[in-house]
């Protein structure tokens, strides 16, 4: 009896899921709500009234009698057979599904709550918590997405229709830019795409088509649409996208994505394959609307420090109280001082910037905020290895003229806050080798000295003074 209860249960489970995605035309791949009520042949195979009547078209057009159809002997015609439509089923992988919308009804609740979306003030304290500097960039963001979902959750019924806030950060490699994407999507569980603007081209080109940064999205949200159209995309590396300088041939990856973006970030209603990248015969397609979903483009723009540079030193070279040329040459947040006549210099064109009205920088990351990096956030490399150890009941311990230089190795290597990593890991190599030989070691302090190839950490047995060993 109670085996024949959890089978029962299991089965309305099974239907459950089964009922929570949209039935898919097993010959033009579209879903039922775009092509409307499916004909079940066999199993979870379904066609859609258009590709059936097609096919009975074409079998009437050329002739074809069902008739004498049914009185032919298979048997007599050994290279003819059957298709076996069981062997069709279930050919559209998991991730292609598309799950079904919800049903509207006469007052439909909105899917967000504005008090569930904390204040600026908040975000910028959650955020605090696991990015160190960027105060400025913090508060931009904090205040434009809040404002973001405050516009899809206000009504029209006024006339006063609140425009979207998608954002252009721009700032050097390393200072932090994707970081701070990612950890303001996971404070506010919403779905994120980061997509890459260096493998997009133009339509017909081999390449990520535009709508693909959309699919990705999809796939994100579980392909759950409602879901998707209310979150963020992150489109990294845009300043690969900008027009080209040499005008002798097609532009398919730079001037042309721009274009194409246009509507895009402005919102439309756009037709993105679902589980993959590009369109084709054997992928299924649905709708998204791009209206409610947040853009917020990055990338390091090399060589706009020139172009600003320029505009200040002829802002500044008339008269007697002009400035040196050389003024700006040291200035490391000389991005600070961007404006959009730069950018478009640079080669991006005004209508995708006027799609992009907040444009803001991050600032290049000083020895002082690098030594914060290493030990202040949440989950900070340091802490890492000092968890990783502690499994092994060892203490790690870090002088502070250690930490500063580190952060100086990181400085010179000019790749930013990526250089930490890098550095920690080469020194904490013999560390992490020779530490699981010996249960008798009760901590490990890295110096100043082992950090700059002079001397070696100092190692505590338990119980016994501490002892320094030499870097041979």
């Amino acid at each position: 009896m109670a085996e024949n209860q959890n089978n029962e249960n299991n089965q309305d489970n099974l239907n459950e899921k089964i009922d929570e995605f949209e039935d898919i035309c097993y010959i033009c791949r579209r879903p039922e709500s775009v092509a409307g009520k499916m004909i079940h042949i066999q199993d979870s195979i379904c066609i859609c009234n258009d590709c059936m009547q097609k096919t009975f078209d074409t079998m009437a057009g050329s002739g074809f009698n069902m008739g004498n159809m049914m009185n032919m002997d298979l048997s007599r015609m050994p290279n003819i057979s059957m298709i076996n439509l069981s062997d069709l089923a279930g050919q559209i992988p998991e991730r292609q599904k598309i799950k079904k919308k919800k049903p509207k009804e006469k007052k439909e609740a909105p899917v967000l709550d504005i008090h569930s979306i904390p204040a600026p003030h908040k975000i910028k304290a959650s955020l605090d918590e696991y990015v160190v500097g960027q105060d400025h960039a913090k508060k931009v963001m904090s205040v434009a997405v809040y404002n973001h979902y405050k516009r899809i959750m206000s009504e029209e019924k006024d006339g006063v229709e609140i425009e979207k806030s998608n954002m252009l950060m721009i700032g050097p490699t390393g200072c932090g830019k994707t970081y701070l994407v990612k950890t303001l999507a996971r404070l506010l569980d919403v779905p994120l795409a980061i997509t890459d603007a260096t493998s997009l081209t133009e339509a017909g080109y081999i390449g990520d088509d535009i709508e693909s940064v959309v699919s990705k999205l999809l796939a994100a949200a579980d392909n759950d649409v409602e879901r998707a159209e209310h979150g963020i995309i992150f489109i990294d590396e845009i300043d690969k996208i900008a027009k080209k300088r040499n005008a002798n041939q097609r532009d398919v990856s730079g001037e042309s994505v721009q274009q194409g973006m246009l509507k895009l970030l402005e919102g439309a209603e756009i037709e993105v394959p679902v589980g993959a990248s590009s369109k084709n015969a054997m992928v299924p397609m649905t709708t998204v609307d791009t209206k409610n979903i947040l853009f917020i483009c990055g990338g390091a723009f090399p060589d706009l420090e020139e172009i600003i540079k320029e505009r200040l030193n002829k802002e500044a070279s008339i008269g007697f109280k002009a400035d040196l040329k050389d003024k700006y040459d040291n200035d490391e947040n000389l991005l600070s001082k961007v404006t959009v006549e730069d950018v478009r210099k640079f080669g991006m064109i005004p209508e995708f910037l006027g799609r992009l009205p907040i444009l803001f920088s991050l600032d290049a990351l000083s020895e002082d905020m690098l030594v914060k990096i290493l030990v202040e956030p949440k989950n900070a490399i340091i802490k890492q290895y000092q968890k990783l150890l502690e499994m092994d009941e060892v203490q790690l311990n870090f002088e502070e003229d250690a930490l500063f230089a580190i952060a100086k190795q990181a400085k010179e290597k000019k790749v930013g806050a990526r250089a930490l990593r890098a550095i920690i890991e080469e020194f904490m190599l013999d560390i992490m080798y020779e530490i699981p030989k010996d249960d008798n070691i009760g901590t490990v302090t890295i110096t100043r000295d082992y950090i700059e190839k002079k001397g070696g950490p100092v190692i505590q047995m338990r119980g016994v003074p501490q002892l320094t060993v030499s870097n041979g």
